[in-house]
This record gives C-alpha cells, sequence and structure tokens, in this order.
C-alpha cells in the first residue's frame, strides 16, 4: 500500500461548501478523506456522494454507540452509501460491535459489492491520564486500548482507531492484517492542538499504523498541497 492510500486528510468544517473547496484546492495531491460528525450532520449523504463522484475514498467517522438492534440497522443504511471505511465505539461491546458486522456484510452483499471496512474506536487520542483518573478505570489507558482492540477483533471487526502510541501493542496481538487507523498523528513541523497521545507519521507507521488521520497540518497550512506533499515524504521515509 502506497502512502497516498495510507493518509486520510480530515474534512473537519461546517459546511460542504468549506469541504468542497479543500478537495478542489488538494485535487489528486490526496485520494481518501474522513467524514466527521460536524460535515455530515450538516449536509449529510450528498457529501459523501460528492467525494465518491471524484473518485475518492471515504471514512465515515461518526463512532455509533447504541443498543446493538439500533446500531446494526444504522450501519445497514450508512452502507448503502457505498463508503469504505465506517466506526463504532467498541465499549459498546462485543454484540453490538457483531450485529454491526453482520449488518454491514449483509447489505452489502444484498447490493452486490463489497462490504466498507468497519473498524472500532479503542480511547479517544484527546484522552490522556488527567482526564482518565476520574473515569475510574481499573487500567491504564494503554492496557485498555489493548484489550478494546483485542474485542474488536474477536467480535469480527476489520481493525480499530488508536492512538500511534498504541499501535505496535495493538499490532503485536492482533496480527498483520488488522487495520490501525491512527488519528493523534502530527508531522514534524506541526502543532499538537487538542490531540495528547501523538507521533509523527513515519513514527506511527514504524509502529503499525495502516492509516493516518491528519487534518489541521493541512486544512490549516498556507500552502495546503506543499503540506501534504511534505507529509507524503516523511511517510515515504517509514515503508
Amino acid at each position: 500500500m502506497k502512502a497516498n492510500d495510507r493518509l486520510i486528510t480530515a474534512l473537519d468544517f461546517p459546511t460542504g461548501e468549506a469541504a468542497k473547496a479543500l478537495v478542489e484546492e488538494l485535487g489528486d495531491a490526496v485520494t481518501f478523506y474522513k467524514v466527521g460528525m460536524e460535515l455530515f450532520y450538516s449536509e449529510g449523504p450528498s457529501i459523501v456522494a460528492y467525494l465518491k463522484g471524484k473518485g475518492k475514498k471515504v471514512f465515515l467517522d461518526l463512532k455509533l454507540q447504541d443498543i446493538p438492534n439500533t446500531v446494526a440497522h444504522s450501519l445497514a443504511v450508512l452502507t448503502r452509501l457505498g463508503v469504505d471505511i465506517m466506526n463504532v465505539h467498541a465499549v459498546g461491546g462485543p454484540k453490538m460491535m457483531a450485529e454491526g458486522v453482520r449488518a454491514v456484510r449483509e447489505t452489502a452483499a444484498a447490493l452486490g459489492r463489497p462490504a466498507p471496512k468497519l473498524i472500532a474506536v479503542t480511547i479517544l487520542t484527546s484522552m490522556d491520564e488527567a482526564q482518565w483518573q476520574p473515569l475510574n478505570y481499573a487500567k491504564s489507558i494503554g492496557e485498555e486500548v489493548l484489550d478494546l482492540a483485542a474485542l474488536a477483533k474477536q467480535s469480527g471487526l476489520d481493525g480499530v482507531v488508536a492512538s500511534p502510541r498504541e499501535a505496535e501493542g495493538i499490532r503485536n496481538r492482533c496480527g498483520k492484517d488488522f487495520l490501525i487507523v491512527t488519528p493523534g498523528v502530527r508531522p514534524l513541523w506541526a502543532a499538537a492542538n487538542d490531540q495528547s497521545r501523538i507521533a509523527t507519521p513515519a513514527a506511527a507507521l514504524r509502529s503499525g499504523a495502516t492509516h493516518l488521520v491528519i487534518g489541521r497540518p493541512i486544512t490549516k497550512a498556507e500552502n495546503k498541497v506543499e503540506a501534504v506533499h511534505k507529509i507524503l515524504e516523511e511517510m515515504e521515509g517509514a515503508l
């Protein structure tokens, strides 16, 4: 898999107009985009249709968590959009995840198309020890991430969302074919912003990440295409 296939640019915008302007500006430099809650709640399925019409891959980052039946039916509807990756929260439990996988694969089969990858969020990359302690989990963040990743695999999911710091442990525990999508990636020249458990693109890939989600280092750059190329160069050094 080439660096360009591993870089997912986050379209963290409140309007479709702003998101489309970035996609047009980046052109062929980026092939994979993340559509999160803010943009999807603003624009709905039309933003996914726009990206697919441009020949782009889409990670629909809605982090579903509810009772198993609700999540399964919601994922069946979202599967019809033709996205490439979707996600749920691993803390929703094994039944929720397993029923979600079943719904995605059955819906895709009925449509005669490949099923999108379904991955699970472990612990948000903005979480640090100060925020973690009041939750009264018995384990550390790192231990909890590894256990949730193993639970996601046992439930039939294709991978997880996790910070770069946990990528190596997840790779060792869950095997070589398990997807590890890592936010909290900051190039050598970029600010950390509100991410806590971060790493550079090269370090994340060396630790076992399969895909890197990067937003502000690209979207806030003065020369956005140049920023993408600089990130891809950092990534190439680790492949």
